[in-house]
């Protein structure tokens, strides 16, 4: 296939384009960059005609980082702009489109679903009320044009497990002895491994039985203490310490919902259309990765 990638310069984004190269597809880019394959300013209006007739598919990873602190009201600002004003553009050029795409898969977020404690929830699991399930909300409606032209696969991403990803931070500070519990530890993370994240999205492209929510997650849900301790494990250091919920909560100044939210998140459409894991659990692949 011929894939148009947007926003897609990050860790996820980069391991994208190795895993469709290595699968045989071809793709160009649609960035900001002067020398890029295409150019736009992730604004209505503004994506080329020609990218939409070279592409049979499209895959967009757009947003500004979630691990940028403070979340000040002028960055959470950003961080909704920048999705919903992105593929607001995306959706409208491929509805108009004389010749659009098949599929598009579409960046989204576990966070819809907001804290879940210890509920086993899948695809179906209705939205959450907090700051980032009503970002996601915004983010996954913004694609309403394009659904009647083309498939859309809402890619419901959790914790990336990578050495550039949202585990770094943790990882650096077990390095030096620091492993330490984060809040209760009882809390659920919808991890995947950058591996499989690039697999699945992928894999989404060429399976028409795949549209709408999917979740990218690791089949076997893991705590954040399972995570964390594993990674001391793995690094051979001491895991002694405890990072106090109420000290998260001050520190992230409103960004805590990314560490202490309960999310027992399953991937149910990624494993009933046959997709296999490269690592079934978060030890194997913490393990992986910094063992």
């Amino acid at each position: 296939m011929k894939v148009l990638l947007a926003g897609a310069s990050g860790m996820i984004g980069q391991r994208l384009k190795i895993q469709l190269t290595t699968d045989g597809h071809e793709f160009r880019s649609l960035t900001r960059s002067p020398g890029s394959d295409y150019l736009w300013n992730a604004q209505p209006g503004s994506v080329p005609a020609d990218a939409l007739d070279w592409a049979d598919a499209v895959i967009s990873l757009n947003g500004v980082s979630l691990t940028h602190l403070p979340w000040t009201k002028a960055y959470r600002k950003q961080i909704r702009d920048s999705r919903v004003e992105a593929t607001t553009a995306l959706a409208q050029a491929i509805a108009a489109s004389h010749n659009p795409p098949t599929v598009w898969v579409s960046g989204s977020a576990v966070g819809v679903y907001g804290d879940c404690g210890t509920m086993d929830v899948d695809e179906s699991h209705p939205a959450g009320r907090s700051f980032l399930a009503q970002v996601v909300r915004d983010w996954e409606g913004a694609t309403a044009p394009a659904r009647d032209v083309t498939r859309v696969v809402l890619a419901r991403t959790g914790i990336v497990l990578g050495k550039d990803g949202a585990l770094k931070p943790l990882a650096l500070a077990t390095r030096f002895g620091l492993g330490s519990k984060v809040g209760s530890g009882n809390q659920w993370w919808p991890w995947i491994c950058l591996d499989d994240e690039a697999r699945a999205i992928v894999f989404s492209l060429v399976r028409p039985e795949l549209e709408g929510p999917v979740n990218l997650v690791g089949p076997t849900p893991a705590t954040s203490e399972a995570i964390c301790g594993e990674l001391a494990h793995a690094m051979h250091r001491p895991y002694l310490f405890r990072l106090p919920s109420s000290l998260i909560r001050t520190v992230m100044s409103g960004a805590d919902e990314l560490l202490l939210n309960s999310q027992k998140v399953h991937p149910a459409h990624l494993l009933d259309t046959g997709f296999t894991f490269t690592y079934r659990t978060a030890e194997e692949a913490v393990d992986a990765l910094w063992g």
